[in-house]
C-alpha cells in the first residue's frame, strides 16, 4: 500500500502540522464555506479560508491536485457570478446548483481530503487520546480513516480490471459495467471492514491498559499561526455580528 491516500511517517507529507489543528482547520473551512456562519458580514472571509486547503496541497507537494481544484472551484464561482444572471429557468436552476454544490462544499472536501492524506492511524489516535476522547469514538474513527482509502485503491484495481477485458460504457455493456464493478467493490468494503476492526482490535485499542504510540505529536510555530488564523475568522465574524466591524 505504498500509493495509498494515508500517508505513513516515511512519506513526504509537506508542512508537518499536529493532527488537531488539522481538524480545527477542517471545522473551521466546514463552518465558514459550507455553513456561511458569516452570513455575508466578511466578504473577505470565504475567498481566504477557500484559498488555505490549496495553499495546504502546494506544501505537500500535491501541485497537481491543488491545481485541479483551484480551476474546478474558480470555474464554479465564476459560473455562478456570471452566467447564472444571464440564464432563466431550469437552465438557470442546474447551474446555479451545480455552481453552489462545487463553490460551497469543495473546499471542505479538499480539506477534509488533505487531513486523511497527511495523517496517520498513529498520529490521529494520539491526538483524539490527548484529547481525552472515549475509545468508543477513537476506534469507529481509525477504522474509518483506514477504510476509505483502502477502498478506493481497490475500486481503482477492479477499474483497471475491468479496462483490461474491455468492460465500459461503450459497446452495450453498461449493464456489466456497473455490475462487474459495484458487486466486487461491495464484497471488498465488507471484507476491508472486518480486517480493519480486527487489526485495531490487535493494535491495542479499546483494552484496559492506556496505549502507547511511538508518533510523537504536538504544536509547533506553523501550528500556532493556523490555529491564530481560526480564532481572528472567529472573533471577526463574532465582532461583525455585534456591528463592530
Amino acid at each position: 500500500m505504498a500509493s495509498s491516500i494515508l500517508q505513513t511517517t516515511g512519506q513526504k507529507r509537506g508542512m508537518i502540522l499536529d493532527p488537531r489543528t488539522k481538524l480545527l482547520l477542517l471545522v473551521t473551512v466546514s463552518i465558514f464555506v459550507l455553513g456561511g456562519l458569516d452570513g455575508g458580514k466578511l466578504p473577505f472571509m470565504t475567498p481566504t479560508l477557500c484559498v488555505l486547503p490549496l495553499v495546504l496541497f502546494l506544501t505537500a507537494g500535491k501541485i497537481k491536485s491543488a491545481l485541479i481544484c483551484l480551476v474546478v472551484f474558480m470555474g464554479a464561482y465564476l459560473a455562478g457570478g456570471l452566467l447564472v444572471p444571464q440564464l432563466s429557468g431550469i437552465p438557470q436552476f442546474l447551474l446555479l446548483g451545480c455552481a453552489g454544490i462545487f463553490s460551497r462544499v469543495m473546499p471542505g472536501v479538499v480539506m477534509g481530503i488533505y487531513v486523511v492524506s497527511t495523517t496517520t492511524v498513529s498520529e490521529f489516535t494520539a491526538a483524539m487520546q490527548k484529547l481525552h476522547v472515549s475509545e468508543k469514538i477513537i476506534i469507529p474513527l481509525s477504522v474509518m480513516f483506514r477504510f476509505f482509502p483502502t477502498v478506493g485503491e481497490e475500486f481503482g484495481a477492479i477499474n483497471a480490471a475491468m479496462r483490461m477485458r474491455g468492460i465500459s460504457l461503450g459497446g452495450g455493456r453498461a449493464g456489466r459495467m456497473l455490475e462487474y464493478r459495484l458487486v466486487p467493490l461491495l464484497t471488498c468494503s465488507v471484507k476491508i471492514g472486518e480486517e480493519l476492526s480486527a487489526a485495531a482490535l490487535t493494535r491495542g485499542l479499546g483494552g484496559e491498559v492506556k496505549r502507547t504510540n511511538v508518533c510523537r505529536i504536538g504544536f509547533r510555530i506553523q501550528d500556532m499561526i493556523l490555529i491564530a488564523l481560526c480564532a481572528a475568522a472567529f472573533a471577526a465574524t463574532a465582532l461583525a455580528y455585534l456591528g463592530v466591524l
